[in-house]
């Protein structure tokens, strides 16, 4: 019986059908309050050590304050972005939160913006690549920064 054959292209070259749960974890460094970190070249080098041809990627921020985003690559979009967020939760407000912080980080700003962002994201994976548009990128968002390290947990579903 010849092995399992999806439309997006070629039989990985080994034939492998037996599926794989792969778990690594990219750590950086972030030195802005407000940062967006391109780590697309740091995901598909991880992933092209997995050796995977097809399935799924699920990237995650284990942190309250740090996300991951799927967006496009541009200097000025970029800006526009890190503006639209700083603007969109003043970070002088009265919030409760920064009453007593717990890690002695008026962070609640933070917290607030996160409500609009996903802690994690999900990329299909088809014949040895990331399903990524052509214009998209991925992007570790920091918002309570710097911080000296943050974690992109990364698992890969496939064969």
């Amino acid at each position: 019986m010849a092995p399992w054959r999806n439309d997006l292209g070629p039989l990985c070259p080994d034939g492998k059908s037996q599926m794989k749960i792969i778990t690594r974890t990219i750590t950086l460094a972030t030195t802005q309050p407000i940062q967006l970190i391109d780590i697309t070249a740091q995901v598909v080098g991880v992933f092209e050590s997995t050796g995977l041809c097809d399935g799924l990627l699920s990237l995650s921020s284990p942190h309250t304050t740090a996300h991951i985003n799927l967006n496009e690559r541009e200097p000025q979009l970029q800006q526009d972005m890190l503006d639209y967020l700083a603007g969109l939760v003043p970070r002088d407000g009265a919030y409760r939160h920064n009453r007593e912080p717990i890690d002695g980080r008026d962070n609640a700003h933070a917290h607030l913006m996160g409500l609009y962002m996903n802690a994690t994201e999900t990329i299909p994976v088809a014949d040895g690549r990331l399903l990524l548009g052509g214009w998209q990128s991925i992007f570790f968002v920091e918002l309570d920064g710097p911080r000296t390290q943050r974690q992109v947990q990364l698992q890969f579903l496939g064969r």
